[in-house]
């Protein structure tokens, strides 16, 4: 059954289009982990500053199994040893990944939290 995670990422006001370039820049990084089905970055229509990272994932194993390995710990790695909540792609912290010329980045996120789901319903549409 699928898994869904979401990863509701609050960002200063001014620092959405950078949380969006960071992302951009780390496009297809997790498009080969077993059991994944998919991913959509989230940006408000409103006044709102949390954007939602949604991932889908065969099941709740593929999803650990990803959340554990190196490569997550790579793209998720930040200065001063910062760390994200699981399912989250590190566009939002500083790192190698985030900076310019391999420098770091100051980091978009103020907070940042993870939300489990798995599909109980729904509809293809036409």
């Amino acid at each position: 059954m699928t898994v869904i995670k979401i990863n509701a990422i609050t960002v200063a006001p001014d620092s959405g289009d950078e949380l969006a370039r960071r992302f951009a820049a780390r496009a297809g990084a997790v498009d080969n982990q077993d059991g994944f089905e998919g991913f959509e970055l989230l940006k408000p229509t409103d006044e709102r500053t949390t954007w939602l990272v949604v991932t889908r994932w065969r099941d709740e194993a593929s999803f650990e199994a990803w959340r554990t390995s190196p490569a997550f710990g790579h793209g998720h790695s930040g200065a001063g040893g910062a760390t994200e909540p699981a399912g989250h792609s590190g566009a939002a912290h500083d790192g190698p990944a985030a900076g310019h010329g391999g420098e770091s980045a100051r980091p978009v996120a103020v907070s940042s939290e993870l939300w489990s789901y798995e599909v109980a319903g729904g509809s293809g549409g036409s």
